[in-house]
Formats: C-alpha cells, structure tokens, sequence
C-alpha cells in the first residue's frame, strides 16, 4: 500500500540561512537564521518531510565548484541535525541562463521558478512507495521564483521577508503566496502547523 506524506519543500539561502550577497561556498560563510532550525524541527515532528530545493547558478558562472556547495550542504545538515530538523533530500540546479556549460545545461528545466527539482524529488519518494500529498505540502522561500515555483508544482506557496523579502514583487506581478512571514520560524508557527 501506497503511504501519503506531506513535505516542506525550502529554499536554502535566505530562507534557512543569512543569504550573504554572495555565493556560499564554504562552511564559515554559512550562518543559520535565527530559529529556522527550531522551525524545521516543529515541521518534522508534525510529520513533514524536508526537502531543500536550491538554484546554486554559481557552479555554471565558475564562483563555486559541485564540491564546495555539497560540503556547504553536508553542514547545513549537521547544524540542523543537532536540533532534531536535518533535510531528508536535498537538490541544488547548477545551470545559469547566461552561462551556458555543456555539463549544466541540461538541468534548464530544474532552475526555478521550473519545478524540475520538486517533481524528482516527488518521483523519487514514489520509488519508495511514498506519494505526496501536493495539497498538504508546502513551499517556503525568500524570493518570487520560490512563489511560482510552489505554484506551478501544485503545492501551497510562503513568502518569507527574509533574504531578498520579494513581497512587494510578487504582488506586482500578480504572483500571490498563499501566506507571507517575517521568517521560516513564523511561516511554520503561525500559519503551517495551525493550517495542516
């Protein structure tokens, strides 16, 4: 039998850590915003899985190398799992429009707002016998593309002000989240856990 889950799928920089402006690439740039590891653990223990959906375009413009952002992922892991909110998948799209890279430009259709990620990331629950529950999923992110991401893939969209806090964006062009938060701590707090 087929068992249904509910994921939070996350955006990484400047929703669960400080985006720095730059690319992160290694572990001493990496810095948690506050709460957001209690948040993820308040959304695994009311049985969400956590799935991180990350572009790190940086690898096709040469600012930072598969390894680097894998060990940077790797941390984040560490730092969340020793407050019981480790990821259980974790997807990052190296492919950069501007860029082109024999190697990356096949992942065109991973870099959101494309939902590429999010549909692996469901298949690959399938092949284990798990389906997700689209309607009962969320998607959390800083930026309008996480929004119409979220969207576009059937799940229920949050803004969060931090990072690049692209509210105002999103009601500009018409691309409205179901919900907007200061931070991952309230989205999860105030409206998922009350709301699922």
């Amino acid at each position: 039998m087929v068992q249904k889950i509910k994921v939070l799928f996350l955006d990484r920089d400047g929703t669960i850590n400080q985006d720095t402006g730059s690319y992160i690439a290694t572990r001493e740039q990496l810095q948690l915003i506050d709460r957001a590891d209690e948040a993820i653990a308040l959304a695994r223990s009311a049985g969400f899985r956590i799935v991180i959906v990350s572009n790190q375009a940086g690898i096709a413009r040469g600012i930072a190398t598969v390894e680097q952002v894998e060990e940077v992922n790797r941390y984040l892991n560490e730092l969340l799992s020793q407050k019981n909110a480790g990821f259980d998948r974790c997807y990052y799209c190296p492919f950069h429009p501007e860029y082109p890279h024999p190697e990356y430009d096949r992942y065109v259709d991973f870099r959101k707002p494309a939902t590429g990620m999010v549909e692996q990331a469901i298949d690959e629950f399938f092949s284990e016998g798990l389906t997700v529950d689209r309607g009962a999923s969320f998607f959390i992110g800083d930026k309008m593309l996480d929004v119409e991401c979220g969207m576009r893939a059937g799940l229920r969209s949050v803004l969060v002000r931090t990072g690049h806090n692209e509210e105002a964006l999103c009601l500009s062009r018409n691309i409205i989240p179901e919900y907007v938060a200061d931070d991952l701590y309230k989205a999860v707090t105030e409206y998922i856990l009350v709301t699922s």
